[in-house]
């Protein structure tokens, strides 16, 4: 018999840490089950604008991640030809303006902050190394039959919910989703030491270089001890996975010295290691789950990172599947159903922005040089502003109501 207000989470990534403490907050008791034996401190940079940082903030983060993070002042956008700033985008008043504030830090800091917040949790167990390989539902919720090496581990609830990432077997096993697709780019990460390099790159900005055929985007993390590098090319190399060792020489290779700056290739030639991984996403909307089981962040809608909100929507899931849980408790197929059809259409618009977003990075030439005038006689601000739409999103808690 499923156990009564039990929920079942697969996946201890940002996704599913996060909504494992949301629902706990919501009164309900959560297994969370992660198919490594350990949480490694691997990943890129990430930005969470105020729509993240809010729900954050609710849960109880904000004194454990700020000796972490850094509050950007703006974001400067870089021609990468000239090495000139394009336009600036404010940042520093972003609490002011929507309530909570822009943060950059390292995800593994996220995701440190969220396993000490679940670990301290009496509500919540956490099984490592146990992979979901089955499940399936019944009028009493669903069962889960996971795997802790030789050991069979059997669990029940109200529902299951899908955290395990883009190439999610709780997605396959639904079989609701298409593949994902590989989108011809990848993605180079390297982290230096902040007194490494120029003043300009250590100080608090995010900048984003716009270049041919590439874009590179660095921020300091780690309370601003280290910078985080991100590099992304075109390239027709489509591995799995978020850590194959890169080649430093290969990497500078494709910001050319003709195409880009020195001050870009001098930034670019300091990492001795880098990681890359290749690009996918999926187009079309999140379908939904059946029964008692649904998908939340890469899961359900993974997107490019050209928008900065891969992280942001799965914060957000947990937000919004929480609170349906809580309100139809009674019911949780019906809960699921409303989560899925609160998140469709803003997830699905996350996703189409960010793959035009990445086409606009992507020009160069006159193309390019329209682009950048354009970007000029807009202005910070107004570019900004075409992003309150992500930005002043609320949780259901706040607003008492998921439309």
């Amino acid at each position: 018999m499923a156990a009564a207000r039990h929920v079942i989470v697969a996946g201890a990534g940002i996704a599913g840490l996060t909504a494992a403490l949301a629902m706990a907050r919501a009164g309900l008791r959560v297994t969370v089950l992660e198919q490594a034996d350990k949480l490694l401190e691997t990943g890129a940079g990430l930005q969470l604008s105020p729509n993240a940082t809010r729900v954050l903030t609710a849960l109880g983060l904000r004194e454990r991640l700020l000796p972490h993070v850094v509050a950007p002042h703006a974001i400067r956008v870089m021609s990468a030809g000239s090495g000139r700033e394009i336009v600036r985008i404010p940042l520093a008043d972003g609490e002011a303006s929507y309530g909570a504030p822009f943060w950059v830090l390292h995800r593994a800091d996220l995701q440190a902050a969220l396993l000490a917040a679940v670990q301290s949790s009496v509500d919540i167990t956490l099984k490592l190394g146990t992979k979901v390989e089955d499940f399936a539902t019944h009028v009493k919720g669903v069962s889960v039959l996971g795997r802790q090496e030789t050991q069979v581990v059997d669990e029940r609830g109200i529902a299951l919910i899908g955290a395990d990432g883009i190439w999610s077997s709780v997605a396959a096993r639904l079989k609701r989703q298409r593949p994902a697709r590989f989108n011809r780019r990848t993605a180079w990460r390297a982290l230096v030491p902040a007194d490494s390099v120029p003043a300009e790159f250590r100080a608090p900005f995010v900048h984003l270089w716009l270049g041919l055929d590439a874009h590179l985007v660095h921020y300091p993390v780690k309370g601003g001890a280290l910078v985080n590098i991100v590099g992304i090319v075109q390239d027709d190399w489509n591995e799995t996975g978020w850590s194959a060792p890169g080649e430093p020489a290969e990497i500078l290779r494709r910001f050319a010295r003709w195409t880009w700056h020195d001050r870009a290739r001098d930034l670019i030639a300091m990492p001795k290691r880098w990681l890359k991984w290749a690009l996918y996403e999926r187009a079309a909307p999140f379908r939904g789950g059946e029964g008692p089981v649904t998908l939340i962040g890469d899961a359900a809608h993974p997107m490019l990172p050209f928008l900065a909100q891969g992280a942001g929507m799965a914060i957000e899931d947990a937000a919004v599947l929480a609170w349906c849980l809580r309100q139809y408790l009674d019911d949780p197929a019906d809960a699921l159903r409303a989560y899925e059809a609160a998140r469709r259409k803003r997830t699905a618009r996350a996703q189409e922005v960010s793959h035009k977003q990445g086409r606009l990075y992507g020009r160069s030439g006159p193309e390019g040089l329209v682009r950048n005038i354009g970007m000029r006689v807009l202005g910070g601000d107004r570019l900004r502003a075409h992003y309150d739409w992500i930005y002043t999103w609320r949780p259901p808690e706040e607003t008492g109501s998921i439309v």
